[in-house]
C-alpha cells in the first residue's frame, strides 16, 4: 500500500492538477448521474476523486454532504487549494479505499471514475466491493467508471482492467441491480482519446 500510496503522490507533485490524463474540466457525466439519482441532501462519496472538479460541480449543483477520498493527499490539497474557503464544507478522506475505515451505511451514492480499474488483484476488487455494501445504504446509488474495451492497457504507468458493462457489473453481483450504463469518449489533456464505460446501479 505504501508503494501505491507513493507513486499516486509522485503524479500529482510531478504534474499539475489539469495535465494529467484523467482531467475533465467539468465532470458532466458524473454530475448528470449523480444529479438524477439524488437529490441535494444526499450523502455522496467520491472515491479516488484527488484533485477532480466533480466536487466543485456539486458544490455548484447544491450539493452540501460531500466526501471525497484518494489515496494521494497531494491531490486532496490541489482540491483544497482550487476550492478556497469552500473546502471548509467538505470532508476530506485520505486512504486506500480497499482498506479505508467508512462509516456504516452512510452513503446514498458512491462514486468512483477510474479508480476500480487499477485494482488488477481480485482480493482488491473483492475488498473494494465490501466496502461499497457496507457503507452505501440500502437503496443508494453506486456510479463507477471505468476503462472499457477500447481503452488503454495502462495508465500512469501501471496495468489497468478494462470492461464491458456486463463485466464491471458482475464485480459487484447480485446485490446491486444495474439500472443502465453508457460510454463516454475522454479527451486527455494531449490530445488523446479513451473509452470509459460507465455502469450504474441501486444498493439492493
Amino acid at each position: 500500500m505504501a508503494d501505491r500510496r507513493q507513486h499516486w503522490e509522485n503524479v500529482y507533485r510531478g504534474k499539475a492538477a489539469d495535465q494529467v490524463g484523467w482531467f475533465q474540466p467539468h465532470a458532466a457525466s458524473s454530475l448528470r448521474l449523480i444529479e438524477n439519482n439524488a437529490g441535494k441532501d444526499a450523502h455522496i462519496i467520491d472515491v479516488g476523486g484527488g484533485a477532480s472538479v466533480l466536487v466543485d460541480d456539486l458544490l455548484d449543483a447544491g450539493y452540501r454532504n460531500l466526501t471525497v477520498l484518494d489515496l494521494a493527499e497531494s491531490a486532496l490539497e490541489a482540491s483544497r487549494t482550487r476550492l478556497g474557503a469552500r473546502a471548509k464544507s467538505v470532508q476530506w478522506v485520505v486512504a486506500d479505499i480497499t482498506r479505508a475505515e467508512l462509516p456504516a451505511a452512510r452513503y446514498d451514492v458512491w462514486h468512483d471514475r477510474a479508480v476500480f480499474h487499477f485494482l488488477t488483484d481480485p482480493a482488491d476488487r473483492a475488498r473494494y466491493v465490501a466496502q461499497v455494501l457496507a457503507s452505501v445504504k440500502p437503496g443508494g446509488h453506486v456510479i463507477v467508471a471505468a476503462f472499457g474495451p477500447g481503452g488503454p492497457l495502462q495508465c500512469s504507468g501501471l496495468d489497468v482492467v478494462r470492461y464491458a458493462p456486463d463485466s464491471l457489473h458482475a464485480e459487484f453481483g447480485a446485490p446491486f441491480r444495474l439500472l443502465g450504463h453508457e460510454t463516454e469518449i475522454h479527451h486527455t489533456p494531449t490530445g488523446r482519446e479513451q473509452e470509459f464505460v460507465y455502469c450504474y446501479c441501486v444498493r439492493i
